[in-house]
């Protein structure tokens, strides 16, 4: 993406300078833009898009004109209740407040000024929604379904989704995608449905060498990166920060490495860090990681590039960073799979936790959690439930007609084949009970008698241990067509399977400190002049807790509205002064 560059030999000048390519640098770029400013974005890796690129592309913003249109008028009180009980003692006022009121007004923005559009389902519950100021819909979207022509030559560039949540390499939208690639083997319409979708993937990877058709955060991506075209928002991709320029304590602009070259960026204006947090970044893990006492104990599929530039860059100018979270980060069950090229994959487990026949155990063959809660409830069960020096790992288990009906983690259901999982060792199989745990180094005895009493009920749809089904999050991930719990059946008949799952993240929690304009603060809580965050970069205002779909992205896109539209509005009360 090249936009009006204007260089001067080894220095370029701009109004303001983001560093990252993802959901929130792209906000405050184009907000930036839009009013008047000169904006540049640079992005250390290959491609742009960052974490927002392979994310689900769900953003949790309350209040919005979207929700309005299904009649769902909350006031901003409600869901400052909510995450008032989600933060607890770590609930910031002024920034929630902050998001709270430009929440709506930054989607309203962009859903009229760019080309970012959004789908919001009517039922999308909160995490918590049985909490006070939950709700059952209204404030979790998705990113519409965009297509990759309307890129141009860019789309070479865009970030790829996780393979591992892709069919053929083809991205999978989260409605009606879902549900009819699920039903292809049962019902005539969806199998129709399936057909055409493969088709147009193949022909779109034939004369393009990749799906055109994105979805999730691929879409987000791309339609945030669409709107930067359409601003002439310059580009520089693998040109990575290496250092803040500080005069007289204020940030006045970044030396960039740039094809060999170093340049000096003057923006004049300030410097917004949006580097994607530090999920990769092995010293800070081993510091902030509890279940990863050398830093390597942890499985992300962000961006490997994502290694804590921002963090440091902010700390070079004095820059406070949130050490005092209950979580540093938003935790997500993962297991790691072995690709047909070789190399290794990382795969959240989002939704099949929840579907019936479906239980976890730890080693010693016990249940600890209600399978069904989010991933950063359940991550957090599983740390409590572990031994002390053992490793923090849990296995979800099925048997085979469940297994052929819903997939497990990276294994499809059925007609697709499940021989490479099994001969690369991520899906174990035993004919018996006994002989699944003996595999996977479960406690033999105790895994037996917790199916043993798992059964006992789960064909009348109960979960007498931990109420698998009994909150609106768990049934809206189910399976609707099964009774008369959505969430609970036995498991009866073997083969029986296993996949392994151990401790990733869907970012970092731990950020920047920052005020309620995203501007960076230091130790005696002063603003720093010039320099800003957002997205995984800024400290989380969710208090270390994950109130629902969507609460990293709606936070970044908010926050890096929030500051481009400070930095502009800085430019004219200067101005005007």
């Amino acid at each position: 993406m090249t936009g009006n560059e204007r260089s001067a030999g080894e220095t370029y000048e701009c109004d303001v300078l983001v560093a990252g390519s993802g959901a929130s640098g792209m906000a405050a770029a184009i907000t930036a833009r839009a009013r008047g400013l000169e904006v540049l974005i640079v992005e250390k890796e290959p491609r742009f898009g960052g974490t927002t690129a392979r994310s689900g592309g769900w953003l949790w913003i309350p209040g919005t004109s979207l929700a309005r249109a299904y009649g769902i008028n909350e006031t901003p009180d409600q869901a400052r209740t909510y995450l008032r009980h989600e933060a607890g003692n770590n609930y910031d006022a002024a920034r929630v407040d902050a998001f709270l009121e430009a929440g709506p007004e930054a989607v309203d923005f962009f859903t009229t000024k760019t080309a970012l559009r959004f789908d919001m389902p009517l039922v999308f519950p909160d995490y918590h929604s049985e909490a006070p100021g939950g709700t059952q819909g209204g404030r979790s979207m998705v990113a519409r379904p965009f297509d990759g022509r309307e890129l141009g030559d860019h789309i070479k560039t865009l970030g790829m989704p996780l393979p591992e949540l892709t069919v053929f390499g083809m991205m999978l939208g989260s409605g009606k995608d879902i549900v009819h690639f699920m039903r292809a083997t049962k019902s005539l319409t969806s199998a129709v449905y399936v057909a055409k979708r493969l088709s147009r993937h193949l022909m779109d990877v034939l004369r393009h060498g990749r799906g055109m058709t994105l979805t999730n955060g691929n879409a987000l991506a791309g339609r945030l990166a669409k709107s930067a075209l359409d601003l002439n928002i310059p580009l520089w991709l693998s040109s990575p920060v290496r250092e803040l320029i500080v005069e007289n304590g204020a940030v006045k602009g970044a030396i960039i490495e740039r094809e060999g070259r170093t340049i000096r960026v003057n923006a004049k204006r300030g410097v917004v860090l949006a580097c994607g947090g530090f999920p990769h970044d092995i010293a800070r893990r081993k510091k902030m990681f509890p279940h990863a006492p050398t830093g390597a104990e942890h499985y992300s599929p962000g961006p490997t590039g994502n290694t804590g530039d921002g963090l440091r860059l902010a700390e070079t100018a004095g820059g406070r960073i949130e050490d005092r979270l209950p979580n540093a980060a938003a935790w997500v069950p993962v297991s790691v799979t072995q690709r047909k090229d070789g190399t290794r994959g990382v795969m959240p487990h989002f939704i099949d936790r929840a579907k019936p026949g479906v239980i976890a155990v730890m080693r010693d063959g016990k249940r600890f959690a209600n399978e069904g809660n989010s991933y950063h409830d359940f991550v957090q069960a599983m740390v409590k439930a572990a031994k002390p020096n053992e490793e923090i790992a849990a296995w979800l288990v099925c048997d085979h007609k469940t297994l052929r009906k819903y997939g497990l983690g990276c294994v499809p259901p059925f007609p697709m084949p499940l021989g490479h999982h099994l001969r690369t060792g991520y899906l174990l199989r035993g004919d018996t009970l006994e002989a699944l745990a003996a595999k996977a180094g479960i406690d033999v005895k105790g895994f037996a008698e917790t199916v043993s009493q798992f059964n006992a009920t789960a064909a009348q749809g109960q979960d007498a241990a931990f109420g698998k089904g009994s909150k609106a999050y768990n049934r809206y991930q189910g399976d609707p067509l099964h009774g008369p719990n959505p969430c609970v059946a036995p498991l009866e008949n073997g083969p029986f399977y296993a996949v392994k799952m151990v401790i990733g993240d869907l970012g970092t929690y731990a950020g920047i400190v920052t005020d309620a304009n995203a501007r960076a603060l230091d130790a005696e809580g002063r603003v720093i002049p010039g320099l800003y965050a957002a997205g995984n970069d800024m400290a989380s205002i969710m208090g270390g807790n994950y109130p629902g779909a969507g609460i990293t992205l709606g936070p970044a896109l908010t926050f890096g509205y929030i500051a481009g539209r400070h930095l502009a509005e800085s430019t004219a009360e200067r101005s005007a002064a």
